[in-house]
């Protein structure tokens, strides 16, 4: 497992709704049942989805649009490079322990928000990773990041 020292949550966002506009929070309740509160349900081994800061600056660089992070629908901006090493692993953040199972395979709704967005997220696991609850808690920005 490849862990970055001191990698950090910079925001946190759920899906007010199917396609809908993220809501950015600084804080938030998660259980292995529900996942994040106030978030549309997931499958139980994708409950929440971590997403990097700087693969987001690369894709959207190369994209030369400026889009906020949250426009890739995930639930967790983390500081640092690519989240390829955790998959297969258990990772800790703030109270919460996350099994990483996979990638997060960008969908058709990428391109339906910015043309091209979909292929520019394929590349080295830009599009994040996706993991299960395995113990739940409260997590808020500033949290870290850690192996369990």
């Amino acid at each position: 497992m490849s862990l970055e020292t001191d990698r950090r949550i910079l925001a946190i966002a759920v899906r007010t709704e199917k396609n809908g506009p993220m809501q950015e929070i600084d804080t938030v309740v998660v259980t292995p049942d529900d996942g994040l509160e106030g978030d549309l349900p997931a499958p139980s081994h994708r409950r929440i989805t971590l997403l990097s800061t700087d693969q987001w600056s690369q894709t959207t660089g190369e994209l030369g649009a400026d889009l906020p992070w949250h426009t890739r629908r995930a639930n967790i901006l983390l500081n640092g490079g690519s989240l390829e090493g955790l998959i297969g692993s258990t990772v800790q953040l703030g109270e919460l322990k996350i099994r990483v199972n996979a990638e997060t395979r960008p969908c058709g709704l990428m391109d339906k928000i910015h043309m091209g967005l979909r292929e520019a997220l394929v590349p080295d696991c830009r599009g994040g990773v996706y993991g299960e609850i395995v113990e739940g808690g409260t997590i808020k920005v500033g949290d870290q990041l850690t192996a369990c």
